[in-house]
């Protein structure tokens, strides 16, 4: 029963952002370790071919890879060749693995030697971390106060607890699979 699962859905109050949806979600002894950051371009709101249906298109995707096999994918949809209008689907793939023979290092490793070198630029700042807590404190608060408030258990070796998915399923959304 410890707090060891978060799914969310952030805002951010400013102009450059407004109407932008942030899904957050993380927790230990799921399925598999990824970390990655997941951009998902809007949909156009119209057709440049007839007759073919804007919900038939699935969205564009830029996908940076941090961990554990770093680096950069997109997926788009291409009109497969040939007289009729079929789409398919393309995936582009960057693996700095597959292109250079050093071994990446892992985080510890690069934040030592930072350190050693007096390089604090992949340091958190410190109103960086508050602003965090801002945000974590309140739902700790609150698990603390009400214990059975939003809080569902979730096998290990699992993708989480089935009530995240929710939080996608709302907004016309599904999470990527950690698969």
């Amino acid at each position: 029963m410890t707090e060891t699962y978060v799914a969310m859905k952030l805002v951010i109050d400013n102009w450059r952002w407004a109407g932008m949806p942030f899904y957050l979600r993380t927790g230990k002894a799921l399925t598999r370790r990824s970390s990655e950051i997941v951009v998902q371009f809007k949909r156009a709101p119209f057709m440049l071919f007839r007759d073919t249906p804007v919900d038939r298109m699935m969205a564009n995707r830029l996908i940076l890879h941090i961990q554990p096999d770093e680096g950069v994918s997109m997926q788009f949809g291409a009109k497969i060749p040939g007289p009729r209008v079929n789409l398919g689907r393309v995936s582009m793939k960057f693996k700095y693995k597959d292109y250079f023979d050093a071994a990446p290092s892992t985080g510890y490793e690069t934040l030592v030697y930072d350190c050693m070198t007096g390089d604090a630029t992949l340091f958190q700042r410190a109103d960086s971390v508050e602003a965090g807590w801002r945000i974590v404190q309140p739902l700790l608060d609150h698990w603390a106060a009400a214990p059975d408030s939003g809080f569902e258990p979730y096998a290990a070796g699992s993708t989480g607890p089935a009530i995240a998915d929710t939080l996608m399923t709302r907004d016309g959304r599904i999470w990527r699979a950690l698969s």
